[in-house]
């Protein structure tokens, strides 16, 4: 990860959206004037990550790790509603070196207190950037019916899930369903399965009449992987899970598949996959409704 050449900072408590803004502006005055180099405001999009505080700390950590490679103005959301009605914000402008200019992104870290958390639409929307895509990356379980996901649907073009994250699968994918015709939506613990799906698509036509799948993973890349051969092969897959923290190995009817080649990407890796993608996936999303029929079949 590259380090950045230039970091101002700004961070106020109860604060206004205006106040932000003109935050922004000084900031990127400053950063201009201070850098070496000449520097390039090139946003590609804005970046919102909703980020419960047991989430704070991953999300930051991701998001330091892709901040060059997708310059963007990133808005983390760290909701609190059991504090006094507020808002505090940490404003920084992060820069780096890219041939001989500065790249430079925005990062405003927002903490949504009280109620102030369940209205975050009203709080994001003067700061979108016009004409950009706007994504956002949901930490943990979304409360499907809750404002604060209701809202932020309605004002993104694409949802980040990681359905790792979920205790309640294979249940959680029939609710996911229901919002395919409603947002694009990405799934992490589904380009972690990338590798693997490719070495068994090259096993075809061999794995045409394979039944049963036993996955040496977590069990959202279980479900998506049975989900995937049942909706390609066009009959049922039966999944039996072995429990793992990360995906290590799949046996086909009780034979072992390879391993596949290339490196288990880091989380900053995945998700900049992910933001380098603007339409839907359709393969995905056959996947995930194969995974919610066996959900339903198997009560």
């Amino acid at each position: 990860m590259a380090q950045p050449l230039i970091e101002t900072a700004w961070e106020g408590t109860d604060v206004s959206i205006a106040q932000i803004e003109r935050e922004l502006a000084r900031l990127r005055a400053e950063s201009s004037a201070e850098g070496a180099q000449p520097t390039l405001r090139t946003s590609v999009m804005t970046h919102i990550a909703w980020a419960p505080p047991e989430w704070q700390h991953a999300a930051e950590e991701t998001l330091s790790g892709m901040a060059e490679r997708h310059p963007s103005r990133t808005l983390l959301l760290v909701p609190r509603p059991d504090e006094p009605d507020g808002l505090d914000a940490r404003v920084s402008i992060r820069c780096f070196p890219v041939g001989n200019r500065a790249v430079c992104g925005e990062v405003i870290e927002l903490t949504l207190r009280g109620n102030r958390a369940t209205a975050p639409a009203s709080i994001v929307q003067p700061l979108l950037i016009s004409d950009l895509p706007v994504f956002v990356r949901w930490r943990g379980r979304p409360e499907w019916e809750s404002p604060e996901f209701q809202q932020l649907i309605g004002i993104v073009d694409r949802l980040i899930v990681d359905s790792t994250e979920w205790t309640d699968l294979p249940s959680a994918y029939q609710e996911l369903v229901e919002l395919f015709p409603r947002v694009v939506v990405s799934d992490i613990a589904w380009e972690r399965t990338e590798r693997w799906r490719s070495l068994l698509a090259s096993l075809w036509p061999d794995i045409r009449d394979v039944r049963a799948i036993r996955v040496h993973g977590t069990p959202a890349q279980g479900e998506l992987l049975a989900g995937w051969l049942s909706s390609r092969l066009g009959h049922p897959v039966e999944l039996e899970l072995d429990e793992r923290e990360r995906l290590e190995g799949i046996d086909l009817d009780g034979a072992p598949a390879p391993f596949p080649p290339g490196d288990v990407p880091n989380a900053s890796d995945v998700l900049s996959a992910q933001l380098d993608r603007f339409t839907r996936d359709p393969i995905y999303e056959e996947a995930v409704r194969a995974a919610a029929a066996a959900a339903t079949t198997s009560f």
